[in-house]
């Protein structure tokens, strides 16, 4: 009589663990998986609305910082546009001392929205010449982006630099293309 009792509980032990094997490979472990994964989806959406809050907490200073950029774009004119770059760089040479030696203008047309007049400018100068020309360069309300700057020293004692400078201005809408 034992040995059948043994070999019920052994039978029952065995459908036991079979029974919390399967509860945990089908139940337990999809439930934690979900769990997890909801967790994960809880915590991307408390960012994007933390992101959302803070736009919308910045909307006003973001659309009056647009609305300044689109008003300080080149005119809808290329060779007006262009004739204003050019101006603007006569300004800032006339009010830095600086000596450009020389001017490479080009129009890019990036997509149907916008065009850009990028402008390789190489220039030379004393120390402060240089930058009060960036200086006047950055403090102009045209819209041009400095992609990039390199400054050269042209003699021993870095007295004399050479400036390379590339920078771009924005038109948006452009004419059509003909």
């Amino acid at each position: 009589m034992k040995f059948k009792n043994r070999q019920q509980i052994l039978a029952l032990v065995s459908f036991a663990a079979i029974g919390l094997l399967a509860s945990d490979r089908l139940i337990l472990s999809p439930l934690a998986g979900s769990w997890a994964h909801r967790a994960s989806r809880i915590a991307e959406l408390k960012q994007s609305i933390s992101q959302g809050s803070l736009m919308r907490d910045r909307e006003q200073m973001l659309r009056s910082r647009w609305d300044h950029m689109r008003t300080n774009t080149l005119t809808n004119n290329v060779s007006a546009a262009e004739n204003e770059v050019l101006k603007a760089l006569d300004r800032w040479e006339l009010a830095s001392r600086v000596n450009i030696t020389s001017k490479k203008p080009q129009w890019k047309r990036n997509s149907d929205d916008y065009m850009t007049f990028e402008c390789q400018i190489d220039a030379s100068g004393a120390m402060p010449s240089i930058t009060r020309f960036l200086y006047e360069l950055e403090g102009d309300p045209l819209a041009l982006k400095v992609e990039s700057v390199e400054i050269t020293s042209r003699d021993s004692n870095g007295q004399q630099l050479s400036l390379a400078l590339h920078v771009s201005a924005l038109l948006l809408n452009p004419p059509p293309q003909q």
